[in-house]
């Protein structure tokens, strides 16, 4: 009697304690916003409370916003009193086993609880890498491996990597765990320390597996210095200092997460897994006098890098960043004049610790306008008196974030021009041992760059013995970039989820080919000429393309909304580089990759297929995924669809690389066709010119 009663107590003050956080939805929040550290903390009290008579840890792989439906966000819009329920997604460990948890922040009471049967483990934390590593590090037999190798063992790193699925029938939840050496340079991934495997079970907390194979040389620390206040003359050119002024502040205005610039409005949000999310993104149209729907959601669904050394150390190198290691838990905060211009406005993220409480990423997010010294259109009328001259200078709205996972930054832009054009980018960066680097010259700010994907960075390598290329007699994996180290190839694969409702919801995918035809008129001298031939798409295989050489066109058009002159108003895909997977079909990675067979994927809208290499990527089979989601063959006709569209880089390293890879870029790019009645951007005012005094910009 007396433990019921002092139950009844703990549960009395528990809800007490509830009722001390402030209902969480109001007629203020956008129902997209990301989760606030109130809810979250709501979030993991509600969990704990569900769990509060097991005797076993609960832990927090992932907590993020579950979407309402879209009908219920657009009634909102329509009517904000009609306040859709918030709800948190919450993927959490316990007895070895994953939960997937719906929690109703409104009612403050768990709305599902599904144990997760099928394959594949959940997002990892920071927390529980960082306890693998330490493990290591304290490990007696590796200590004793260091020493053999003459190896100081307060100068060794370690990192985490996942040890991906290769035809195991029950797999347990494990990492690898690789590790490098610093003396002499802060570039550590350019000193591993091979022939050693290490793996910690995550379950157990546990080194379950530990085996030391061979003594592998290490490279030589001296040319991978990259720091300049390391480096000695002689130096190279010297760049002229340039700066980004707005004379009036910011040109845009961001209430709660909502952006208001030029004829823009979006809604930029932040998660764990994804990182940046771009919301109900709608342009004013100046003849028709109000806004219209362009994407509802966008983000990068999954990042795929498998490497391309099959040996022992490495056959299991293929990483899915998203899915395994989460592109928000990986944001960094960015550095106002280097990451981002002097006119740009910074926004905090907020992600769930492994033990459910808010953690704060500052500066996750950065804003600002680019004045990129392109031209958004001109003309001169050469034929006519005085010469007629109208030009306007392009200027956007950027949104970027900088995620760190393992030795890479990835620079993920969205950049929103007035003229209606969505592109879509990212930088690839290289960070030392996951800190942020040394300041660069505050003094020194590029303008004028484009907003696409980037490589840079430094490679993954391999330490060999040979010195010359001549030495090499076998398949290397690579290219030898300096004495004793091999640059690996690899591929980087991302896959970008657009839920685009151009005017509308009903939309159709239209493939526009351009055929060569014989001219048979036999007035004219002419051969040939070419013109187009369109499809509509039917169905998910119809909308699943490869982009190679032929001349062809994509859009999504609103078969339901026309232009005054009878075209169907759309959006056309504007590819950039592309690549396809050079892996077979059969090879593991490949599978649980599907969704790289195609450059190109549209299926109809579901709220449940969110990521692209599915829920649980961590050690998956491929069985639940972009792939298997469209070999249902659904109809995509005039409905509410989404695009999928996967671009790529094989990348076959060289000497250039080495110690740092100049930047190699490409993008692609979401443009207005027929959509609008006549050029969007023909009105635009163009900016004041203000000329400033000589200055210097302080740090």
């Amino acid at each position: 009697m007396a433990s019921t009663v002092k139950l009844l107590f703990c549960f009395l003050l528990m809800i007490s304690f509830l009722s001390l956080f402030p209902f969480s939805s109001s007629a203020k929040q956008h129902p997209l916003d990301p989760l606030t550290p109130a809810e979250f903390n709501l979030v993991k009290i509600i969990v704990k409370r569900a769990y509060r008579l097991v005797p076993h840890n609960i832990t927090f792989q992932y907590v993020g916003l579950d979407e309402p439906e879209k009908q219920a966000v657009f009634l909102w819009q329509s009517n904000p009193a009609r306040i859709p329920h918030r709800r948190a997604r919450v993927v959490t460990r316990l007895n070895k086993q994953t939960h997937d948890i719906i929690v109703d922040i409104s009612t403050r009471s768990v709305f599902s609880d599904k144990i997760y049967q099928g394959n594949g483990f959940p997002l990892l934390t920071v927390e529980e890498q960082e306890a693998a590593t330490e493990l290591v590090l304290g490990y007696g037999p590796f200590k004793a491996s260091m020493k053999k190798r003459g190896l100081n063992i307060s100068d060794v790193v370690c990192s985490t990597s996942t040890v991906g699925w290769f035809g195991e029938k029950k797999s347990k939840r494990v990492l690898k765990i690789p590790c490098f050496y610093t003396e002499g340079t802060v570039n550590m991934y350019l000193r591993p320390i091979e022939g050693i495997t290490i793996v910690v079970d995550l379950d157990e907390i546990k080194i379950s597996e530990y085996h030391d194979r061979e003594i592998a040389p290490i490279p030589k620390p001296e040319p991978t210095e990259y720091r300049l206040s390391h480096m000695k003359p002689p130096f190279g050119p010297r760049m002229n200092n340039a700066a980004t002024v707005t004379a009036n502040g910011p040109g845009f205005t961001l209430d709660g997460h909502t952006i208001k610039w030029a004829n823009w409005n979006l809604h930029v949000g932040f998660d764990a897994r994804i990182g940046t999310v771009i919301s109900m993104a709608s342009i004013y149209d100046l003849e028709k006098h109000k806004y219209r729907r362009v994407m509802y959601r966008g983000y990068i669904s999954e990042l795929f890098v498998p490497y391309m050394d099959p040996s022992e150390g490495w056959y299991y190198s293929t990483y899915f960043d998203n899915g395994e290691f989460g592109l928000g838990l990986s944001a960094v905060p960015l550095e106002p004049l280097n990451d981002c211009p002097a006119n740009a406005v910074f926004m905090d993220g907020y992600y769930a610790g492994q033990d459910g409480s808010p953690l704060k990423s500052r500066n996750a997010i950065c804003i600002f306008e680019r004045h990129s010294g392109d031209i958004m259109w001109r003309h001169t009328e050469a034929e006519m008196p005085g010469h007629v001259r109208e030009v306007r200078p392009e200027v956007s709205l950027v949104v970027r974030m900088v995620a760190t996972v393992g030795n890479y930054d990835y620079i993920l832009d969205w950049e929103f021009k007035p003229s209606g054009s969505i592109k879509m980018g990212m930088e690839k960066l290289r960070l030392e041992s996951g800190k942020i680097p040394e300041s660069r010259p505050s003094k020194m700010w590029q303008i004028g760059r484009t907003c696409n994907v980037g490589l840079t960075g430094v490679l993954e390598v391999k330490p060999v013995t040979y010195t010359n290329v001549d030495q090499i007699k076998e398949d290397a994996h690579g290219t030898l970039v300096a004495e004793n180290t091999i640059g690996v190839f690899h591929d980087h694969f991302l896959n970008y989820y657009l839920d685009l409702d151009i005017d509308g919801d009903a939309n159709s995918f239209v493939k526009t080919n351009l055929v060569t035809k014989r001219n048979t008129e036999a007035k004219t001298p002419r051969k040939s000429y070419w013109t187009v031939e369109r499809e509509t798409a039917k169905t998910e295989f119809d909308a699943r393309i490869v982009l190679d050489s032929k001349p062809v066109e994509f859009s999504l058009v609103n078969p339901n909304k026309k232009t005054k002159l009878g075209n169907n108003v759309g959006y056309r895909l504007v590819p950039g580089f592309a690549a396809s997977p050079l892996l077979t079909a059969d090879d593991y990675p490949q599978i649980r990759a599907a969704f790289t067979n195609y450059n190109v994927w549209v299926t109809p809208y579901n709220k449940s297929e969110k990521w692209a290499a599915g829920d649980h990527v961590d050690q998956s089979r491929g069985d639940d995924d972009l792939l298997t989601w469209t070999n249902r063959n659904r109809a995509i006709e005039n409905k509410d669809i989404v695009l999928w569209y996967t671009m790529g880089f094989h990348h076959v390293t060289c000497q250039e690389d080495f110690p740092v890879m100049p930047t190699l870029r490409a993008g692609f790019e979401l443009r207005p066709t027929n959509f609008f009645e006549y050029n969007p951007v023909l009105k635009v005012i163009p900016p004041k010119h203000v000329t400033w005094p000589n200055c210097t910009a302080k740090p």
